[in-house]
């Protein structure tokens, strides 16, 4: 690794990884990776999706063991014996070297006892549980008779809350919080083990910007204490904000350290190996073509609070691009997951080609044209635990059935021209969904729906948690499908993608459409002008004279 300035901010060495590899069944994932984490800062681990981000960091808790090299961790952390898999007792720590000890992780009891923790993306909390069992599970206090005590652990997990700011009670069941507060009681858990280290897995994907400022203090604080965080974020604008230095991956190799302040063209640059001209690159129609979605007065009752959605007048044309903005719980999801039949409609109509769409049928969506590629790709997206093939021809299954049987070789062949369309990384069509990256995984829900022909895509925050280069390759995507005649209605929280991808941008504020926005008058001002307007606002109506969550979808 080139580049490395051993005059950073922070106090002593707490760990250093040298020369790590790591290889799975056709895929080289680490490649002499080396890493140094310093005492009061944060680290910023940067890469693409497959450049070998989520290897290291399961390296270091415990879930994967190197092939070669070696890490190394700062004296003084407690380290009992560890029992290896022939189950002898093993230490955890061998020589030392330059204040550090090279230690042998081999799980995640083993990464506690050495003052570790991480949070990874998919949460690791049991639904059924409160907050506080989850923040003490396999760790709780006890009494003098060896009794869990829960008052103790209930006061324990009420401090941890108070220093997340998440005002919710210890006894509250997991399963009732929302995303967002389900990323804190996470911290909150890593907060209670007194880690020295702490790995933050893309933390802020799921967080409003209010959220995100919040966790921003959290880490701060740690930071000042002395903890040293890797941190790991797809969101170049935080790096400056947040991090001190910056560790550049690609290709599963650490091409260079540099200070967080570094421009983010070239943080992109050292990202892709190729510098990206145009972050956004849209290739508008010169004209749209006929409409192929209309909706009309789109309502679904709620409860006494008010409707879920309400009146939702819009149209998308062939060629183009509609971008439905709004901030979190404004609708947009409940809206699209209905015109698609996922979930129920009170009132209204969906038209496809002019011809009514009949209410909460999945299949009828999709022999009409229409996809859905949902905000939980891993949740509503994909079968992890099925191969790439099995996935990509999972939407077009009907069509590979001769004589009652699946026909595997056509369905092969499909699966591999569309995987090549698409570069997916991957060993092979066997491979498991579960073990690709976001941005790949991302890539074959997509591709999915390239093979049943559709001809409205509905993509819900398609980019959210992939890299910037993945993020091109989708919007080159776009560009090709809209070119063809198609058109995709694209949700996001990410107001720039909005703004960069749109020929069109609608905003919902509250469940119903405050308003409608032409590519030229769409900027962030005006969207948010729009998303925070109450409903009953007099200027909720188109502003041209046209005009930021249910069951799963495989």
């Amino acid at each position: 690794m080139t580049g490395v300035n051993d005059d950073v901010p922070g106090g002593r060495q707490l760990l250093r990884v040298e020369g790590v590899t790591k290889s799975f069944p056709g895929v080289r994932a680490l490649d002499g990776v080396d890493l140094t984490l310093r005492a009061g800062e944060v680290h910023v681990l940067l890469g693409e999706n497959g450049a070998g981000k989520s290897t290291l960091i399961k390296m270091l808790s415990g879930a994967h063991r190197p092939d070669a090299g070696r890490i190394l961790a700062a004296t003084g952390q407690a380290g009992g014996p560890a029992t290896g898999q022939d189950g002898t007792r093993e230490s955890l720590h061998d020589g030392v070297r330059d204040g550090l000890q090279e230690v042998h992780i081999r799980s995640a009891q083993d990464a506690e006892r050495l003052g570790i923790a991480t949070i990874y993306q998919e949460f690791n909390l049991v639904p059924g549980m409160t907050v506080a069992e989850n923040i003490f599970l396999g760790r709780q206090p006890r009494t003098r008779l060896g009794l869990i005590d829960r008052r103790t652990m209930r006061a324990r997990a009420a401090e941890l809350l108070r220093r997340v700011r998440l005002d919710v009670s210890p006894d509250t069941p997991v399963c009732e919080l929302g995303i967002a507060r389900l990323q804190m009681v996470e911290i909150a858990k890593a907060l209670s083990l007194d880690a020295r280290v702490l790995i933050m897995d893309e933390p802020t994907a799921v967080l409003t910007s209010e959220e995100v400022e919040t966790l921003f203090e959290i880490v701060r604080e740690l930071r000042d204490a002395g903890v040293g965080i890797i941190f790991i974020t797809h969101h170049l604008e935080e790096i400056g904000a947040l991090g001190d230095r910056v560790t550049v991956l690609r290709d599963g190799r650490s091409v260079q350290e540099v200070p967080a302040a570094t421009d983010q063209d070239e943080l992109i640059r050292l990202m892709v190996g190729r510098d990206i001209a145009e972050q956004y690159p849209r290739q508008r129609p010169d004209e749209p073509g006929a409409p192929l979605l209309r909706v009309r007065g789109l309502t679904r009752h709620g409860a006494a609070a008010g409707p879920v959605f309400e009146g939702i007048d819009f149209e998308v044309r062939a060629g183009e691009v509609v971008g439905l903005a709004g901030l979190v719980g404004a609708g947009r999801t409940e809206v699209v997951r209905a015109i698609f039949g996922v979930d129920r409609y009170d009132a209204g109509t969906v038209e496809i080609d002019g011809k009514e769409l009949a209410r909460g049928d999945v299949r009828a969506a999709m022999r009409a044209g229409l996809a859905l590629v949902p905000e939980d790709r891993k949740g509503q997206g994909l079968v992890l635990d099925a191969s790439l093939q099995d996935n990509l021809t999972l939407a077009r299954l009907d069509r590979d059935i001769r004589g009652g049987l699946v026909d595997r070789g056509t369905q092969r062949r499909e699966a591999a021209a569309v995987a090549e369309r698409l570069q997916v990384r991957m060993s092979g069509l066997g491979q498991h969904a579960r073990t690709l990256s976001g941005g790949n995984q991302q890539k074959i829900v997509i591709g999915k729906w390239l093979l049943t022909d559709a001809r409205l895509l509905i993509l819900d925050e398609p980019t959210r948690g992939i890299d910037v280069g993945a993020k091109v390759e989708i919007y080159q995507l776009i560009n090709e499908l809209t070119a063809s005649g198609r058109a995709v209605l694209m949700i996001s929280s990410d107001l720039p993608e909005v703004l960069g991808m749109s020929d069109r941008v609608l905003v919902m504020s509250q469940g119903r459409l405050a308003g409608e926005l032409p590519v030229e008058a769409a900027t962030q001002d005006a969207v948010m002008e729009l998303a925070l307007q109450a409903p009953d606002h007099p200027s909720t109506k188109h502003h041209d004279e046209s005009a930021m969550e249910g069951s799963d979808v495989h």
